[in-house]
C-alpha cells in the first residue's frame, strides 16, 4: 500500500512495447498519470488497451519502465468468467468465507485466523459492493453460469473493488451494460478515491473524469477537464493549426511566384547578353567578363530563391502535419448490407407526374451503385421521389423492396428547432441517448456541437447532420437515393460524403453530373433518363450531360 497522504501515481519512463512479430505499439513513452479520474482516448489501434495492460503488469515492456505506487486493480475489456464458479469464488473471497464460517462453528485454528487476517467483515463488504452495483439478488453461493453478460462485467468489477485498489484501471467497462447498470458504474467512477484510468467510448462515463489522456502516434498528451473540455481544446488547437497551414501555404505560393519572377528576369538578362554578344557592340573580353559575372550573380540569385521556396515548403509541411486527418467521417454500417442477388428496386414502364416517362425496365440487385443521368428537366428527381414513395406512378411500376432513405437537394429533412442529436433521434427511435451521441461524434458532432439547433448550422454542418440522420436511421437503410448531393459542397464536405459512403454497404442510386464524384463512390452502372431508361457505357458522350 502507498504511504499515508501520498497520492498514488503511475510513472512511465522510456516505455516501449512491441508484439512478438515486431509490430511496435509504444516507443520511448515518458509520462506521469495524474491523480484523480482520467480517461484514455485515441483512435482504434492507438495502444490504449496495451498501455493499461502494461500498467497492470499483465504485459512486460520491451524497453523502459512502469512504476506504480499503490495496489492496482484492473478490469480488462474481454475476460470470460468460468461458468462453474460460485459468486464468492469469482469475487476472490471463497477461502476467507470458509475460514469465517469455520471460526463461527468454534474452529479457531491458526490457519483460519491467518486466512481471515483483518477482513472479518469481508462477507458484509462483498454484499454491500454487490448491492452498490445493482447485484443485490446475487447470492454469494450462486454459480456465475446463471448470470447475464452485463452482470458478469459488474461482478468482475466488484471483485476488483473488493481488493480496495489504490489505482483502478478500466478497459471499456460499459460494454454489455444497460442504462441502469451504466449509471451505477458512473457512480463508482465518480466516488473512487484513488487514481482511476478508464479507456472508453462512452460519453456519459468520459464526462465524469478530471483529465483526458490522448494516445496518438505513440505520444500521450494530457488535457485538464472532462471529454467536452478535451474536445473544445482540440478544436481550438486544430483551428490554430489550420490557420498556420493557410499562412504557410500562402507564403509558399508567394515564394514560388518570386522564384518564377526571378527566373523570367534572368532569362531576359541572358537574352540581352546574347544579343550584345551577337552584335559585338563591346570588346569580346569585356563581354566575356560581363557574361561570367552575370552567370555567377544569376546562380546566386536562383539558389537564394530556391532556398526560400524550400524553406517555405518545409514550413508548409510542418504546419500540415499539425492538422489532423481525423475529421473524415468514420462509421461502420454493417446493418445496411444487402445480399448480392436480392432485388432492391424495380422500375418498369413507369408514367410519373410532370410528364415523366421511365419506359423500359430497371432492376437493381444487391449492393449495386447506379448513377442516374440526363438533361435538366428529364425527370430524374421525380423518379427518385417515386422510388421513395413521395409520388405515385399513374401507370407501370417504380418501387423499392428494401428500407431506404432519400437525400433531396434541399436538405430539408431536419427540424430547424430541434438539436442535431434530437433530429437524429427522430430517425432512430429506440436508440439510447449515448448511442446517438457516440454515433454523432463520428460525424464530427462532438460535445456541445450535438446540442446545437439545426437552424443555426452552416451549410456544411447541416449537410453532415442530414447525412448522419440518414445513415444512422432505424431500420437501417439498405438503399440510398441521393439527388445532386455534391451541389454547393466544398472540397472538404465532398471528401466527407465520399468517406461516409464507403462505409455504406447497401445499394446506391445517385443523380449527379459530377463524374469524378460518381466514380469515387464506386458507381459502375450509368442509366440515362430521356423519354425512357437506357443503359450507358462509362465512356458514352451522354455522360457529359
Amino acid at each position: 500500500m502507498r504511504h499515508h497522504g501520498q497520492p498514488p501515481s503511475v510513472v512511465c519512463t522510456g516505455l516501449g512495447f512491441s508484439w512478438p512479430d515486431g509490430a511496435p505499439v509504444l516507443d520511448s513513452l515518458t509520462t506521469t498519470v495524474p491523480a484523480g479520474r482520467t480517461s484514455l482516448v485515441g483512435l482504434n489501434g492507438a495502444g490504449k488497451s496495451t498501455f493499461l495492460r502494461l500498467v497492470a503488469g499483465e504485459l512486460s515492456p520491451t524497453s523502459g519502465t512502469v512504476r506504480v505506487e499503490g495496489d492496482v486493480g484492473y478490469l480488462p475489456q474481454d475476460l470470460a468468467l468460468d461458468t462453474g464458479l460460485r459468486v464468492d469464488e469469482a469475487l476472490g473471497i471463497a477461502e476467507q468465507r470458509a475460514a469465517l464460517h469455520a471460526v463461527d462453528r468454534g474452529d479457531v485454528r491458526e490457519e483460519h485466523l491467518a486466512t481471515i487476517g483483518t477482513d472479518w467483515d469481508v462477507e458484509e463488504h462483498a454484499v454491500a459492493v454487490l448491492g452498490r452495483l445493482g447485484l443485490d439478488g446475487l447470492g454469494l453461493d450462486r454459480t456465475t453460469g446463471e448470470i447475464s453478460g452485463g452482470e458478469a462485467v459488474l461482478l468482475r468489477l466488484a471483485a476488483v473493488l473488493l481488493a480496495r485498489p489504490d489505482v483502478l484501471l478500466l478497459d471499456e467497462p460499459t460494454n454489455s451494460l444497460d442504462t441502469t447498470a451504466r449509471a451505477r458504474l458512473y457512480d463508482v467512477v465518480a466516488d473512487f478515491p484513488g487514481t482511476l484510468v478508464v479507456a472508453s467510448h462512452d460519453r456519459g462515463l468520459l464526462e465524469r473524469v478530471d483529465h483526458v489522456g490522448e494516445l496518438r502516434d505513440g505520444v500521450l498528451t494530457w488535457y485538464g477537464g472532462n471529454l467536452t473540455a478535451y474536445e473544445e481544446a482540440v478544436a481550438a488547437q486544430q483551428e490554430a493549426a489550420r490557420r498556420d497551414l493557410r499562412d504557410a501555404e500562402s507564403h509558399l505560393r508567394k515564394q514560388r511566384r518570386e522564384l518564377a519572377d526571378a527566373q523570367v528576369k534572368l532569362a531576359r538578362r541572358r537574352r540581352y547578353g546574347q544579343k550584345m554578344w551577337d552584335t559585338k557592340r563591346e570588346p569580346k573580353v569585356v563581354m566575356g567578363e560581363r557574361k561570367r559575372q552575370a552567370q555567377v550573380a544569376a546562380g546566386k540569385h536562383r539558389i537564394m530563391h530556391e532556398g526560400q521556396v524550400d524553406d517555405a515548403r518545409a514550413r508548409r509541411d510542418e504546419a500540415e502535419s499539425a492538422v489532423r486527418d481525423d475529421d473524415a467521417i468514420r462509421v461502420d454500417l454493417p446493418d445496411t448490407a444487402v445480399p448480392a442477388r436480392r432485388t432492391v428496386l424495380t422500375v418498369r414502364d413507369a408514367v410519373l407526374p410532370y410528364g415523366v416517362r421511365a419506359t423500359g425496365e430497371l432492376l437493381v440487385r444487391g449492393p449495386e451503385r447506379v448513377a442516374l443521368v440526363g438533361r435538366n428537366g428529364a425527370g430524374k428527381t421525380t423518379l427518385l421521389r417515386a422510388l421513395a414513395g413521395e409520388v405515385r406512378p399513374s401507370a407501370g411500376t417504380a418501387r423499392a423492396h428494401v428500407p431506404l432513405r432519400f437525400l433531396p437537394q434541399r436538405l430539408d429533412l431536419l427540424d430547424d428547432e430541434l438539436s442535431v442529436a434530437e433530429n437524429v433521434g427522430r430517425f432512430a427511435p429506440g436508440a439510447g441517448v449515448n448511442d446517438v451521441r457516440a454515433a454523432l461524434a463520428r460525424f464530427e458532432f462532438r460535445g456541445r456541437a450535438a446540442d446545437q439547433e439545426v437552424g443555426t448550422l452552416s451549410g456544411g454542418e447541416r449537410f453532415r447532420a442530414t447525412l448522419a440522420a440518414l445513415l444512422l436511421a432505424r431500420p437501417a437503410p439498405q438503399l440510398l437515393l441521393l439527388d445532386e448531393p455534391t451541389n454547393n459542397l466544398d472540397l472538404t464536405s465532398r471528401h466527407r460524403l465520399t468517406t461516409a459512403l464507403e462505409s455504406f454497404r447497401g445499394a446506391l442510386v445517385v443523380v449527379s453530373h459530377d463524374q469524378e464524384f460518381l466514380r469515387s463512390v464506386g458507381v459502375e452502372r450509368w442509366l440515362l433518363l430521356d423519354a425512357g431508361l437506357s443503359e450507358l457505357r462509362p465512356d458514352d458522350p451522354d455522360l457529359a450531360g
